[in-house]
């Protein structure tokens, strides 16, 4: 993988920039999910969320969490770049794979209101729409402080 260092500050950019993205996404979808939940299923206000929730998870929530992954994983394979021994990595590895499971969540969740289910209140979606927050904040500190490195 040493073939990818010239393309290192790159691989940055695209995973910052795909990461945010990915983030920003996972901040809205569950605050339209909320908004959802205040309508009356079979609306035409019903149908217009359900469009926004599957565009936002389809065309850019989807892409920019398989461009994080990749980008992410091609700067873990460059020498050098991380010390595998480190806590702070192994902690934000596991943040990134809650996150991954709440954008499974997410998928599912647009899937019920698509088929104008309300199978939680909505101080549900309120809850679940701090969570991606509290993932973001953890893995933020890990990447960028990176505690427990000795």
């Amino acid at each position: 993988m040493s073939a990818l260092l010239p393309w290192f500050p790159w691989l940055k950019v695209l995973h910052i920039l795909a990461f945010t993205s990915w983030m920003a996404g996972n901040f809205y979808l569950p605050r339209l999910f909320v908004y959802h939940s205040q309508v009356q299923p079979g609306t035409p206000e019903s149908e217009r969320f359900q469009i926004m929730e599957r565009r936002l998870l389809r065309a850019i929530m989807t892409p920019a969490m398989i461009a994080t992954l990749i980008s992410g994983g091609l700067l873990a394979s460059l020498p050098g770049v991380i010390d595998w021994s480190a806590p702070w990595w192994w902690i934000k590895l596991v943040t990134v794979l809650l996150l991954c499971g709440f954008h499974g969540f997410c998928a599912r969740w647009r899937r019920e209101f698509s088929h104008d289910l309300r199978l939680h209140p909505e101080r549900y979606y309120r809850i679940a729409n701090e969570v991606p927050t509290l993932l973001m904040i953890v893995i933020v500190i890990m990447i960028v402080a990176r505690p427990f490195s000795g």
